[in-house]
């Protein structure tokens, strides 16, 4: 299974937006350089009152289907 370490800082407004679908995804860079997009529901457990901040691990399957995403 391939990963990528990902820093996220998405504010409670931002992450509003996502909640009520007018945003799906979310693009970050990962700290390696590459781009990476997966969903925004895949996010929800780890919303606090100032939304996502953290870094977390995203797992992946070779043919780029999100696995799983963990906070380190």
């Amino acid at each position: 299974m391939n990963e990528l370490i990902v820093d996220l800082n998405i504010s409670d407004k931002e992450f509003e937006r996502m909640y009520r679908g007018e945003v799906r995804d979310v693009v970050a860079r990962a700290r390696d350089g590459r781009r990476v997009r997966f969903p925004a529901a895949s996010l929800t457990r780890f919303v606090t009152r100032e939304g996502i901040r953290g870094s977390f691990r995203i797992r992946y399957s070779p043919e780029g289907r999100l696995q799983d995403i963990s906070r380190l």
